[in-house]
């Protein structure tokens, strides 16, 4: 005798159907091996959602600590900004020679350029 295929979706399509059909649910969820809980929650969903008794995402609606896009937008832009203009800085004040930022006391003269070292 072989094996009957069968799905989560059509199990509970049938599960959905017989219980239309006026069967009892504590004997439906005997039968199908599951909790009472569990088969209000298929036909609850059955009744929202139509045919589409499927699984959802666990994935959640929203995270808690995310900030709202307008701030996040704003803080993005507000590093970009600071990050060219510091970019712009160090180019300016470089010291001419080996381009490090002048912030660096320049090379001694008898000391190689920076760039030319290999490390």
């Amino acid at each position: 005798m072989p094996w009957k295929e069968s799905s989560v979706m059509g199990e509970r399509m049938r599960f959905v159907i017989r219980l239309k059909d006026g069967e009892s649910m504590a004997a439906l969820c005997r039968e199908f091996q599951i909790s009472r809980k569990t088969g209000y929650k298929i036909f609850e969903r059955y009744e929202r959602c139509g045919l589409e008794v499927s699984d959802r995402t666990r994935r959640p609606f929203r995270c808690a600590k995310q900030l709202p896009e307008q701030m996040e937008a704003a803080i993005v832009t507000a590093k970009r900004e600071s990050r060219a203009g510091a970019l712009a800085r160090s180019a300016s004040a470089c010291c001419g020679a080996c381009r490090m930022p002048s912030r660096f006391p320049p090379p001694a003269l008898s000391m190689p350029c920076w760039t030319a070292m290999a490390w």
